[in-house]
């Protein structure tokens, strides 16, 4: 599969961010729930007048309540419509979008980038206090409340069991045909000047609900509920556990989405459609 962009038309890539808690997550639906895809959408279409909804790739799409700070989506677009309305396209924007959701960022992409096959990485957070007065108002929608003590040295020893190339299947909800593993680059938890606990999740990729599973797993150890080497062995074991909760979404932001030098673009999106195995493991189809 190629990333040459169709003759006549400009890929142009946008760097956004929003609040998730009133979209029914990042793709458009049939049942016409309200998405940030289809906000964005449908804001290019009018302020560019055209008659047509051009249609975006995003960099990962997140779960309905899930926020971002730094996504990154890819749109192609006619070459004469990209000329005539570029200087202005960012304001137009803004004055169209609602208030929940903005674009930073619109410019040309360099040759071989697509927003989901090209990045090297993405990066969450998710934020969670154990405060035994709860979530501070202002924050609600951001920080999840655990109402059990943390031990977030236990938390990280059990996070560093995770770190590596695994099949994450025993975190992620399987999806038919596409492979669950993924390369953990970072896990670990700091707790911040104001008390709030913060996960860093890296990976070159998530499958479904990955970070919430690895997150509420977590937490399980961190207010003794399982011992530190459960996380471990709940991966080890390969298959989903009803024992690992998945956390509400409105804890977890996407941060940050890493890209390969220019010239590596088109490389490295060619490699992401590959089907992976693990060393050693044929793959089946």
């Amino acid at each position: 599969m190629s990333d040459d962009v169709q003759p006549g038309f400009v890929r142009v890539r946008l760097d956004l961010s929003y609040d998730g808690r009133d979209f029914s997550g990042w793709a458009k639906q049939a049942r016409g729930q309200r998405t940030v895809q289809g906000e964005i959408e449908d804001a290019l279409k009018t302020v560019t007048r055209s008659p047509e909804t051009y249609e975006l790739t995003v960099a990962g799409r997140t779960d309905a309540g899930v926020h971002a700070r730094g996504q990154v989506a890819h749109v192609d677009l006619p070459e004469g419509l990209w000329q005539e309305h570029r200087e202005k396209l960012l304001r137009r924007l803004a004055g169209r979008l609602p208030h929940d959701v903005r674009v930073w960022s619109v410019a040309e992409a360099p040759a071989g980038f697509n927003a989901r096959f090209s990045a090297i990485w993405r990066r969450y957070a998710y934020r969670v206090t154990d405060h035994p007065g709860g979530v501070d108002p202002l924050l609600r929608g951001h920080v999840l409340w655990h109402d059990w003590t943390l031990d977030m040295d236990a938390m990280n020893e059990a996070a560093a069991a995770l770190i590596g190339e695994h099949d994450f299947a025993a975190y992620c909800k399987k999806r038919e045909g596409a492979t669950t593993i993924r390369t953990l680059q970072e896990l670990r938890w700091e707790r911040r000047p104001d008390g709030i606990m913060e996960a860093t999740v890296k990976a070159d990729a998530f499958c479904h609900n990955m970070v919430r599973s690895l997150v509420g797993a977590l937490l399980f150890v961190g207010d003794g509920h399982r011992p530190v080497e459960w996380p471990g062995k709940v991966l080890a074991a390969g298959v989903r556990d009803s024992a690992v909760h998945v956390v509400r979404p409105h804890g977890l932001t996407l941060e940050e989405v890493g890209y390969p030098a220019d010239d590596q673009l088109a490389a490295r999106s060619r490699e992401a459609r590959n089907k992976r195995t693990l060393p050693g493991v044929a793959g089946c189809c």
